[in-house]
C-alpha cells in the first residue's frame, strides 16, 4: 500500500501572551503531518520546542527525511527505531495512528484503553508575571478546579502566596520550568506546603536534579524536562513522585503509552501535559490521559483561534475527540 506524505507549518495566535521562566510568545507555531493511503488520510500535529534544540524548519526537514520510509509503509515500531524522540516523530507517529483508525474503522480509543474514554478535568495555565497580575489571573479563574501556575524565579514567595489568595479553593500545580536551585529548594518547598500546592513540576534543571533524591519533599514533585522516554523512568524514580508525559517529548503516542506503563510499574503518579498547540495536538493526549492523576491539556484554551472542528471544552472539562478531528 503506497502512501503519500505532506508536512506544513501553521501559526495560531495566542490570546494575549504565554510567559514562562524562559521567555514569552504570542503565537503557537505547529507542524502538521498528513499521511494518505487508499483514499483516507491521517494527521498528526507537533510543536517544535527550542528548549530541546528544535525549530519549525528542522522538524519539517526531519519529516521530509522520512518521506521514503513513510511512503513505503513504515510502521510505528520501526519509526521509533528510525527517528529520535521529539516533535518530528510525534507528528508522524500520531498521523499513523489516525490513518490506521480511518483505514480499519476501529477508533484509536478502543486500541489504547480498556474502557470507553471519558471527559477529563484539565488544568488551566496562568502565565508567569508580577505577583499582583498573577493574583488577578487566579481570581478570574478561581472557579476552575485545577490551575497550573508558571513560576521559576529565584524568589517566588510573593507569586505563590498571591495565586493562593486569588484562588483559595482551586487545586494548584506549580511549574518552575527548571528555574529553582538546590540552594533555594527548601525555601520554595516550605512555601508550597504553606500554600497547599498539589504538585510541583521540574523545580531543578534536567541533568542537575540529584538534590531531589535526598531532599525532603513535603509535596509531590513531578519530572518534566527530565523525562522523555520510557527508559528514563527507572533512573528518576528515586527523586520524583510523578512524571509529566508529553507527546512531543516522547515522540508520539506509541512511546507515550510505554511511558505511562513504566510510570505505573514504578509507582509514580502520572500527569499528561502538552505544549501550546491546537486540538489536533491534544486529541491523542486526551486518550493517553484516561486514568491520569493530573491532566494539563489546555493548549486550545490559550489560543485566540483553534482548529475547526476542535475538541469540545466545557469550562475545564475536555471531551474525547470525534473521528472527524483525530483517531
Amino acid at each position: 500500500m503506497r502512501r503519500t506524505l505532506a508536512a506544513t507549518a501553521e501559526s495560531f495566535p495566542i490570546a494575549g501572551s504565554f510567559t514562562i521562566s524562559r521567555g514569552a510568545k504570542t503565537t503557537a507555531e505547529v507542524v502538521t503531518c498528513t499521511i494518505g493511503a487508499s483514499g483516507r488520510s491521517g494527521r498528526g500535529e507537533c510543536v517544535p520546542y527550542a528548549r530541546y534544540g528544535e525549530s519549525v524548519a528542522g522538524v519539517l526537514a526531519a519529516i521530509e527525511g522520512m518521506r521514503g520510509a513513510v511512503e513505503d509503509g513504515i510502521g510505528r515500531e520501526d519509526l521509533a527505531r528510525s527517528m529520535p524522540a521529539g516533535a518530528a516523530r510525534n507528528a508522524i507517529d500520531c498521523a499513523l495512528w489516525d490513518l490506521e483508525a480511518k483505514l480499519s474503522g476501529v477508533p484509536t480509543a478502543q486500541v489504547v484503553n480498556a474502557a470507553a474514554p471519558q471527559k477529563l478535568v484539565t488544568a488551566y495555565t496562568l502565565s508567569l508575571g508580577e505577583a499582583e497580575a498573577m493574583q488577578r489571573q487566579a481570581a478570574e479563574n478561581a472557579w476552575r478546579p485545577l490551575l497550573k501556575v508558571k513560576v521559576g524565579t529565584p524568589d517566588d514567595a510573593a507569586r505563590i502566596r498571591a495565586v493562593r489568595a486569588g484562588a483559595p479553593q482551586s487545586a494548584i500545580i506549580l511549574d518552575a520550568n527548571e528555574g529553582w536551585t538546590a540552594e533555594n529548594l527548601a525555601y520554595h518547598f516550605a512555601l508550597c506546603a504553606e500554600a497547599r500546592i498539589a504538585l510541583v513540576e521540574q523545580p531543578l534543571p534536567a541533568g542537575d536534579d540529584s538534590a531531589l533524591r535526598d531532599h525532603a519533599r513535603p509535596i509531590p514533585v513531578c519530572a518534566d524536562e527530565s523525562v522523555h522516554r520510557s527508559e528514563d523512568v527507572a533512573k528518576l524514580a528515586d527523586r520524583y513522585d510523578a512524571i509529566n508525559i508529553k507527546l512531543d517529548k516522547a515522540g508520539g503516542l506509541t512511546e507515550a503509552l510505554a511511558l505511562r506503563e513504566a510510570a505505573r510499574e514504578h509507582g509514580l503518579k502520572i500527569m499528561v501535559g502538552c505544549m501550546v498547540g491546537t486540538s489536533l495536538g491534544m486529541a491523542p493526549a486526551v486518550l493517553l490521559a484516561q486514568g491520569a492523576d493530573f491532566v494539563d491539556l489546555d493548549g486550545p484554551l490559550l489560543l485566540a483561534r483553534d482548529r475547526d472542528p476542535g475538541l469540545r471544552y466545557e469550562g475545564s472539562d475536555v471531551y474525547p475527540p470525534d473521528a472527524a478531528l483525530w483517531g
